[in-house]
């Protein structure tokens, strides 16, 4: 029996309609990421530290159980993160399916997703954008649990007093990308 070739397989499969989530990994700073894409765009980014099996296994539950890794369906999102890193690009223009997030959860990762490259937002500032100001703690979950980030940028929200907070992917990828987005010779700005 002949190897099979995934790029092939992935090809038939988005032709015949059987491939509802694309994923691939793709470089950082920091160790590899998993990113994966339905055909309304960009669903799930994941850090090297997550289980790349207990998030496809959360893609097929969650979403569909035609999951398929095809590298070519994602060349736009690994060229805009590279970009990205390589501090070349300060907004993304992938497009987003939200379908992983609802009620507060969205309001809260649309809020987080509309703020601007090189700035940051306290969790507080960030629930009153997604209409609930009395919601900070939950504020703190929705970017806990962001399903994308990076491109749902959770790393630049900070607490009250400056702190860093937390960050699903370490402390050490939320400084990392805050410095990526740093103005040269400033940290980044509050809104």
């Amino acid at each position: 029996m002949s190897p099979i070739d995934i790029t092939e397989l992935a090809r038939r499969a988005a032709e015949e309609g059987l491939l509802d989530v694309a994923y691939t990994t793709v470089d950082a700073p920091f160790g590899r990421m998993l990113v994966a894409a339905t055909p309304n765009g960009l669903v799930r980014t994941a850090f090297d530290k997550e289980s790349a099996d207990e998030v496809l296994t959360e893609l097929a539950d969650r979403i569909s159980p035609r999951v398929l890794e095809a590298p070519a369906r994602l060349d736009e999102v690994r060229r805009e993160m590279d970009e990205y890193f390589e501090g070349r690009r300060t907004e993304f223009e992938l497009p987003i399916d939200w379908q992983l997030s609802h009620g507060f959860l969205l309001r809260a990762r649309e809020a987080c997703a509309a703020i601007p490259y090189g700035e940051v937002r306290t969790y507080k500032e960030l629930a009153e954008a997604a209409g609930s100001p009395e919601a900070v703690r939950a504020a703190g979950n929705a970017m806990a649990k962001n399903p994308i980030p990076i491109v749902v940028p959770c790393h630049r929200i900070l607490h009250s007093g400056g702190g860093l907070g937390g960050y699903t992917g370490g402390l050490e990828r939320k400084r990392v990308l805050l410095a990526v987005e740093a103005p040269r010779g400033r940290g980044p700005t509050a809104g």
